[in-house]
């Protein structure tokens, strides 16, 4: 029997012990066809069509026999298998010029999947990715509402169809707040994004775009501007300017009336800001309970509030005895969380007098020093700015250098490269308080 699978990706890359699939005899390398006489496309779909309690599941083995497997299970029962790509098929491609697009502003010689640019729904649902909508068909649309896809998060920047079109250079680009609409009425969740650019989206035009969105309460929960990020690597790109002390205290008074304004309205701040502006202004940050459980954490909003509340709570359950004998280490960061951590040392240190903490401001010379996050730093500024130190016994450094799902830096150098050309051990810290102290202390 032949089988035309072409398209799709379903390769199947486990089969868990025990389950509906492993006792099948479904195997690793096995290629998922259909469900009840239906393509799967993407994850989405397979979990949808999962829900039945009667399947009937085409299989084609690695021999090239192709088998229908009839299964009886409970609604919410799983099959047990994963697969090779999460999504199945191909991602869809981003077909946006931004304005302020950061991938168009990357050094060449980076590792090719950086360069990918998706706009695609599944991968906002998977893996929190950012879409602007503009790549979606009416089929598109009315699946996300079908399969229930949700919450979804989206690039919004602004609701002026005119200014968007404008920044984001597509013709579709317009028609977000329809679409927007569509999704709230279907009760679909949604998280939005405004990256916050001077002189096009910022003042005037932020204020239109967050009111827009919180008519779309609560569907739409929330809303995170951040700052453009600009790099050395913008030939032939369009002029921006970025954020500076002045113009970032402005945003901040400018959202702190807005917050004012949807508390009373509906109950919550809706708009926040990341930490770079409140870091960039010298001014305070939001109290912990302000961020309202950090909804919009992802988007760098209450990173540091959270992170030091954290570690304050850790340094308070454990004894003044944790670390027996004197130790040296190293905390390398960059320019935007430096005077935090540096602050968050010294409160360690306080309890543990035996330990020494050298935190050390990684300048970003290989975007520019304009980009002052930790999760952008490189391998090679690390090595360049700190082979000559003295770094102790250990270097720690943010997990959020490194790739999502593999030890690697943005310049493709990898963990234990970098530990080889340091000559020490190095070891990655997740963003929160418990692993960041437990790990120091050991």
């Amino acid at each position: 029997m032949e089988v035309n699978v072409k398209k799709v990706n379903n390769i199947i890359s486990k089969v868990y012990e025990g389950s509906i699939a492993n006792e099948l005899g479904i195997e690793v390398g096995d290629l998922l066809i259909s469900v009840n006489d239906q393509a799967v496309h993407d994850i989405i779909e397979y979990r949808f069509l999962l829900s039945d309690e009667y399947l009937e599941v085409e299989v084609k083995k690695i021999n090239g026999e192709v088998y229908v497997y009839e299964i009886e299970k409970d609604y919410d029962e799983d099959l047990g298998i994963e697969f090779t790509n999460p999504i199945i098929d191909q991602a869809k491609s981003c077909r946006n010029k931004c304005v302020f697009c950061f991938i168009d502003q990357l050094p060449k010689g980076m590792r090719e999947t950086l360069y990918f640019k998706d706009d695609d729904s599944r991968l906002s649902f998977l893996q929190g990715n950012f879409i602007t909508l503009t790549n979606m068909s009416e089929e598109d649309i009315n699946n996300i509402i079908k399969y229930r896809i949700s919450p979804i998060n989206i690039s919004v920047h602004t609701t002026n169809p005119e200014l968007r079109q404008k920044m984001i250079k597509n013709k579709f680009a317009g028609r977000l707040y329809s679409i927007m609409q569509r999704l709230a009425k279907a009760q679909i969740q949604m998280n939005c994004q405004i990256v916050l650019c001077p002189g096009y989206n910022d003042k005037e035009e932020l204020i239109r775009t967050v009111s827009d969105l919180s008519k779309l309460y609560p569907y739409v929960n929330s809303a995170a501007a951040v700052p453009v990020g600009i790099t050395k690597h913008r030939e032939h790109l369009p002029n921006l300017e970025i954020f500076n002390e002045k113009t970032a205290g402005e945003a901040i008074d400018l959202v702190n009336e807005l917050q004012e304004k949807y508390l009373k309205e509906l109950g919550t701040r809706f708009i926040f800001l990341s930490d770079e502006f409140y870091i960039m202004a010298n001014k305070k940050l939001l109290d912990y309970d302000e961020y309202e459980g950090f909804i919009q954490f992802e988007n760098g909003v209450g990173m540091i509030s959270k992170l030091e509340r954290e570690i304050q709570d850790q340094l308070k359950i454990l004894k003044p005895d944790k670390i027996s004998k004197n130790k040296k280490v190293s905390i390398a960061t960059g320019h935007s969380a430096y005077e935090f951590i540096k602050s968050m040392a010294n409160d360690i240190m306080e309890k543990y007098s035996n330990l020494e903490i050298n935190v050390y401001k990684i300048v970003n010379n290989f975007f520019g020093e304009t980009i002052t996050v930790s999760g952008l730093i490189t391998a090679t500024d690390i090595i360049d700015q700190l082979k000559d130190k003295d770094l102790g016994e250990t270097l720690y450094i943010p997990r959020s250098m490194l790739k999502a799902d593999e030890e690697i830096f943005l310049d493709n150098i990898t963990l234990e490269e970098l530990i080889k050309t340091m000559e020490i051990e190095v070891i990655p810290c997740l963003n929160e308080g418990k692993d960041f102290v437990d790990k120091i202390l050991k």
